[in-house]
């Protein structure tokens, strides 16, 4: 199994806007675990956490957007201004042990 982090900075403000956005719109999908904020260490950022069984499951989880559902559509159409809202990103790909 693998855990997939999207790593988020946002700019000041932002952070929760960002989680709550996330929460309502990628917590639908199974594959997305967890939202998260931070408590201690840099300061504004919003953690989303997906797990796979494989990276093989991984990659396919990019082919949905390739004919998105109404779900979708609607999730993409609330993330348009996401890009105002952070000034960096990372993904990290971890194992599960």
């Amino acid at each position: 199994m693998i855990q997939v982090h999207d790593i988020f900075i946002c700019k000041p403000g932002n952070a929760g806007k960002l989680a709550k956005m996330c929460k309502e719109h990628m917590g639908n999908f199974p594959e997305t675990v967890s939202i998260l904020t931070d408590m201690t260490g840099q300061y504004h950022r919003v953690i989303m956490v997906n797990q796979f069984e494989n990276l093989t499951e991984y990659e396919k989880s990019f082919l949905k957007y390739q004919n998105p559902t109404p779900e979708m559509e609607k999730m993409n159409e609330a993330f348009a201004n996401m890009n105002e809202m952070y000034t960096s990103g990372s993904r990290e790909i971890y194992k599960v042990w």
